[in-house]
């Protein structure tokens, strides 16, 4: 069977590209071994999908080449993932730092995505496996079907659970693109024995400053039992390095307040004040960790700063991390450098393209890995129908 182009994935960015591209006249088959098409997109932002955020722009991506994923962002940007929600009659709310999630379910999202596919006319087969592609005289041919023009969209392997590979690497590498060595990003950190007491206050959240790879953020951190998580953490894994450490600020301005704790209760001790403003199970772990036994009022003021210096960049060597079944991203991927940022086309290979995680562009957590996929899909699939409207008319 012929089509115009075959799109491997049925996840955010290759139903995006597929009823771009079939919206635009192409004929578009979409293959996917799951049996249910946007399973990530199902279970993202707690069931409600955080589809996007209002402050996408390309410095919120990380890539060994920062300038390839503005293209496509500003050719298909936030606000046009916003209007297509509203089209389809989907509630919506932002939440913190400005992540627009759905009042209802992310099967609204799917269902939207779907229901845009069959606008366009596009085919979905689940439940098959691709097996061995095929690729001769200017067309590919996978799973009994044949088109000019292959669209990889397989994502990474995060969450295997979800059914998730590295087969998008296999075959960008047999068509001898380069790929970045992934990693987990967006994951939690583990920690070794030197931080065993931690595990005592393991579901204690607090507000943060993370820091770690030259970046920082300023959101949640939570221990856990196998070390540090939220959203802070995962923010700076992305930029992590093994055997680099990780810096919190537990506490701003810690040597000021401590100086004013002493000042107005001389009798009380450190986890008392460190009680004040950080919740009580981590002022006493944090307490037991800097072993200051006297009282405040005893306490010379230098070695007070002493301790809110370190309260203000706290220093973790993370053992690891948890790994892809607990990332919710890869970073890596497929290089940029061997793709056209306009089209998302291989510059060696006509017609074939690469598109969203399975891409060496990772973005920050918050719904900017969405808007990467709705962004790079229609790039694709913008490029799919032109090549297509450009092959009818030379014939």
């Amino acid at each position: 069977m012929d089509y115009d182009a075959i799109v491997l994935g049925a996840g955010g960015a290759g139903l995006m590209a597929a009823l771009t591209a079939g919206q635009a006249g192409a004929r578009v088959l979409v293959l996917d071994h799951a049996e249910k098409a946007g399973k990530k997109i199902l279970i993202s932002g707690g069931g409600r999908c955080n589809f996007t955020n209002m402050g996408v722009e390309p410095g919120c991506y990380l890539s060994a080449n920062p300038h390839f994923a503005k293209s496509a962002l500003s050719r298909y940007t936030q606000w046009d993932f916003l209007d297509l929600v509203q089209r389809h009659g989907i509630a919506w709310h932002e939440k913190t730092l400005g992540q627009l999630f759905c009042d209802g379910s992310a099967r609204q999202i799917v269902a939207m995505l779907l229901d845009e596919c069959a606008r366009g006319g596009v085919e979905i087969r689940l439940e098959t496996p691709l097996g061995e592609i095929g690729h001769a005289d200017g067309r590919f041919r996978v799973a009994g079907a044949s088109a000019p023009r292959l669209v990889l969209a397989t994502g990474g392997p995060s969450i295997p659970r979800m059914g998730a590979s590295g087969i998008a690497y296999d075959i960008a590498r047999r068509f001898g693109l380069n790929v970045v060595p992934p990693r987990p990003a967006l994951v939690p950190f583990t920690l070794g024995e030197a931080d065993a007491d931690l595990k005592a206050i393991s579901g204690v959240a607090f507000p943060a400053v993370a820091s770690a790879g030259g970046v920082s953020f300023e959101e949640a951190a939570l221990f856990t039992h196998r070390g540090l998580s939220g959203p802070a953490i995962l923010q700076v894994s992305s930029y992590w390095s093994p055997g680099e450490p990780v810096r919190l600020r537990l506490l701003p301005d810690a040597a000021a307040k401590l100086r004013e704790a002493k000042r107005r209760a001389p009798r009380a001790h450190l986890k008392a004040a460190l009680a004040e403003h950080l919740p009580r199970r981590l002022a006493d772990a944090l307490a037991a960790r800097l072993a200051l036994p006297q009282e405040l009022g005893n306490t010379p003021d230098a070695a007070l700063d002493a301790l809110g210096a370190e309260l203000e960049a706290m220093e973790f060597r993370p053992t690891g991390t948890e790994g892809y079944a607990k990332a919710e991203v890869t970073a890596g991927g497929i290089d940029t450098d061997g793709l056209s940022s306009k089209t998302m086309e291989a510059k060696a290979v006509p017609g074939l393209y690469a598109i969203g995680e399975a891409v060496d562009v990772t973005g920050w957590l918050g719904g900017y890995n969405f808007q990467w996929a709705w962004a790079s899909g229609v790039a694709a699939g913008r490029a799919v129908a032109e090549a297509t409207a450009a092959g009818r008319a030379a014939t």
